[in-house]
């Protein structure tokens, strides 16, 4: 019973990061899509940075997350991804890292950013974990600190992607989405509620937010594919 827990666990996680096990799978296909599409809505300039997020929990917003850096990075460009849910943090997870040491150690002048960046085994990407869960979150993503830590990121990644709580949990993803150049929400079909998403894009949009689009989760059209991108004004 232990061992099948054990592989189920296993390949949980390989399923989170089909792109980077499976690049040519219809799904990845999609999550191309997504970055593409994201590009054109960049209309200002360089996309350097992005944050994703959701209206509520369980909605695939970290899976989302993880792939979308690993297909930006398969681009070739250097990318650093930020586990800035410094509530309920999944990076380290996702990619099998130990959270000893991460954003929080920066904000709080316990670490620099170059030390505590890791390397994953894509090539071009770097992560940035949770590190230890602090008793402030908010404040520390509202601090001068994080202002800083972001300008630094900027001088030596092509982009820097944000994953962040919920919108109508808390006010995390709002304080950040005026420091990031596009926000990315992600719905999960048949359970995201209408009212919900629509508060959430408000509340973004309140907090001086770009919202360049939606990511629609789990629709079920396709056997194969289960991630699709609409833009929105």
């Amino acid at each position: 019973m232990a061992r099948r827990k054990k592989l189920s666990k296993k390949m949980g996680n390989i399923r989170h990061l089909i792109t980077k096990l499976n690049p040519r799978s219809p799904v990845s296909e999609q999550y191309k899509t997504v970055r593409t599409n994201l590009q054109f809505a960049a209309v200002d300039g360089d996309l350097k940075s992005m944050l994703i997020t959701s209206s509520g929990p369980a909605e695939g917003k970290s899976t989302v997350t993880a792939n979308l850096a690993v297909v930006f990075a398969q681009q070739g460009k250097k990318v650093l991804l930020i586990d800035a849910d410094m509530r309920k943090p999944t990076l380290h997870y996702t990619f099998r890292l130990d959270n000893l040491q991460g954003l929080s150690s920066v904000l709080v002048g316990g670490g620099t950013l170059e030390g505590s960046v890791r390397n994953s085994d894509v090539p071009g990407l770097d992560l940035l974990p949770c590190g230890p869960i602090p008793p402030n979150p908010s404040e520390l993503l509202g601090s001068k600190k994080m202002e800083q830590l972001v300008e630094e990121a900027y001088k030596q990644y092509d982009l820097v992607i944000f994953d962040t709580p919920p919108v109508l949990a808390v006010t995390d993803a709002q304080i950040l989405g005026n420091l990031c150049h596009g926000v990315v929400m992600v719905v999960r079909s048949k359970q995201t509620e209408y009212e919900a998403a629509q508060k959430a894009k408000e509340l973004l949009k309140v907090g001086n937010a770009k919202l360049l689009g939606v990511v629609l989760n789990d629709k079920e059209v396709k056997r194969d594919s289960q991630y699709y991108y609409y833009g929105t004004n």
